[in-house]
């Protein structure tokens, strides 16, 4: 038997599966968290708490691909996030469906 809390899981899901699926919405709502990210990978450089990393990130390229980089970085890192998500409840998904059929 499922609880009350499964069983709402399992219609949310039923109904929002396809709609959380969909990648420009992944990016959307997983873009906060890998901008955490990116923003972390600037304080880090900015804070100069290891100067030779420092030296070298600002000899060898130019802040715009750094900038580039750590965008590339939030993004896919947001997508992964929320790719993950998603598989997570998929899978929470599939494991009640059974445990109901089986009940």
């Amino acid at each position: 038997m499922l609880s009350p809390e499964e069983n709402k899981f399992l219609d949310y899901w039923a109904q929002n599966r396809e709609r959380e699926k969909n990648i420009f919405r992944q990016i959307f709502f997983g873009l906060p968290f890998g901008l955490l990210l990116g923003i972390g990978i600037v304080i880090m450089l900015e804070s100069g708490w290891y100067q030779r990393a420092n030296m070298v990130a600002y000899a060898q390229s130019s802040p715009y691909i750094l900038l580039i980089a750590i965008a590339a970085i939030a993004v896919f890192t947001g997508i992964f996030y929320k790719r993950y998500k998603w598989e997570a409840n998929e899978q929470r998904y599939k494991e009640l469906i059974v445990k109901k059929r089986d009940s």
